[in-house]
């Protein structure tokens, strides 16, 4: 009777001990937590295959074919900051997560009938119901693994997570191309064989809504990191309208996400351009997702996050350039280094973007997540190139996204690398606070609510 009685939200204006957290303590739901990277890691790099098949078996263009990104990430820019971010604010991180995989377990099965009627309509519907799900989930996942724990390991606890992810997007592919359409390329039982699969995936999203009520889960509040903020650089944060760093990180986030989605939905057709036969090409795409992941692993923690932002960001540009000019396997392996230096970007940018904003941590967040349909707009246009002249020329849409996401790099390094630092050096969760301490804070924290309280008669 227990599991029933005992409480599973917070209130948001309620500080915690959770903001004190060791890497010790926050291992276990840290780890838990980073089993979700793998579901939509997984779900995106199924995408990026079944595109390129979709166009073949249902006799679409590439710019049409690019609807079920347009589906997959429109749910992104809807869902998080509007219900999703609420329920993040309103009930906390275990209620969000439970809320996601349940939207996400309804999307996986209503891939079944959209694949009896080979609806493409329906596949970009299903996938939208997937992609609400998801973006709910990743709307309290990032945030949850940037700030459990050790404020100074934020980047490496995201980045690691972001290197599971890779791996669902590693074999995906690898799947795709050995599984699902080996025997049957672009034919309906390609099709048949997808829908087991996410037939699979819904059932083993039911488990996890079940393991994470179940599960320990600390809950980190707004007002936690409104302390913690004023811990680690003794100043107050400010109006949201003045959080100048959040909005260049969405601002970058919008436009690196729309090249990465860019470049990995087109990368099959960029490589039969390239004189390679199309499970070659699917192949091709699972080493660049692997090199991807492998590169996240090895974020090395000895240089500060702001410079691997500016050198991972600035590699992507450099890289993508000689893709376009180039051919054969000289233009493939280009487009794979783009694919292998994009590693640490999106994790970068999400926990430097976090950082300063203290009670604006979940809102912030929320924005950043959004932020993630960039996937929305650059395909599209990349695929209106595709159809109109070449896959190679197509890159230079995302090529201009990589330009225009470094935009916030530059800042960090030159206007805001203070902030950045501060929090870098900061030993908060590093050094164990004493309980007797931690009793402190909760007391005189209560007291205040209560002052508070009776000032406005509540």
């Amino acid at each position: 009777m227990a599991i029933w009685k005992r409480k599973v939200a917070v209130s948001d204006d309620t500080v915690t001990s959770a903001y004190h957290l060791t890497s010790r303590q926050s291992l276990v739901p840290n780890l838990l937590v980073t089993i979700l990277f793998f579901l939509w890691g997984f779900a995106y790099g199924l995408l990026d295959v079944l595109n390129s098949h979709f166009k073949s078996l249902l006799d679409i263009s590439f710019a049409q074919a690019s609807g079920l990104s347009a589906a997959y990430f429109g749910a992104y820019f809807i869902c998080p900051p509007t219900i999703s971010g609420w329920t993040l604010r309103r009930w906390g991180f275990r209620i969000t997560f439970m809320s996601g995989l349940a939207v996400l377990a309804i999307g996986c099965l209503l891939f079944w009938p959209s694949g009896v009627r080979q609806s493409f309509g329906g596949f970009c519907g299903s996938m939208f119901v997937v992609g609400a799900g998801l973006s709910t989930l990743e709307t309290a996942a990032d945030p949850f693994l940037a700030i459990c724990g050790p404020p100074k390991y934020s980047e490496i606890r995201l980045n690691l997570a972001q290197a599971v992810q890779g791996i669902g997007s590693f074999v995906a592919p690898l799947l795709a191309a050995k599984v699902f359409f080996a025997n049957t390329v672009d034919t309906g039982e390609g099709l048949r064989n997808v829908q087991w699969v996410y037939l699979g995936v819904a059932g083993f999203v039911a488990l996890l809504i079940v393991l994470f009520f179940l599960a320990p889960m600390p809950e980190i509040t707004d007002a936690d990191m409104n302390v913690q903020e004023t811990e680690i650089g003794e100043y107050d944060p400010g109006p949201l309208r003045k959080q100048y760093n959040l909005f260049l990180a969405v601002w970058s986030q919008f436009c690196y996400v729309g090249a990465q989605v860019a470049v990995a939905n087109y990368f099959i057709p960029f490589c039969v351009e390239a004189g390679r036969a199309k499970e070659d090409a699917s192949n091709l795409l699972a080493v660049g997702q692997g090199l991807y992941a492998l590169n996240r692993f090895m974020m090395m923690p000895a240089f500060k996050p702001r410079y691997i932002l500016a050198t991972y960001l600035g590699l992507c540009f450099i890289f993508v350039v000689p893709a376009i000019t180039t051919g054969g396997t000289t233009s493939i392996a280009m487009l794979i280094l783009v694919l292998c230096f994009e590693s640490a970007c999106f994790a970068t940018i999400f926990t430097l973007g976090l950082r300063g904003l203290g009670r604006h941590t979940k809102f912030g967040g929320s924005l950043l997540v959004a932020a993630i349909s960039g996937g929305m707009v650059f395909p599209p246009m990349t695929g209106a190139v595709v159809d109109r002249v070449n896959a190679h020329t197509a890159m230079v849409i995302p090529m201009m996204g990589y330009v225009l996401a470094w935009i916030y790099p530059l800042y960090v390094n030159i206007w805001n690398r203070a902030v950045m630092d501060i929090h870098r050096a900061t030993n908060i969760g590093i050094e164990p606070t004493s309980d007797k301490a931690l009793n402190l804070e909760l007391q005189t924290s209560t007291a205040g609510t209560k002052e508070a309280d009776t000032k406005t008669g509540v």
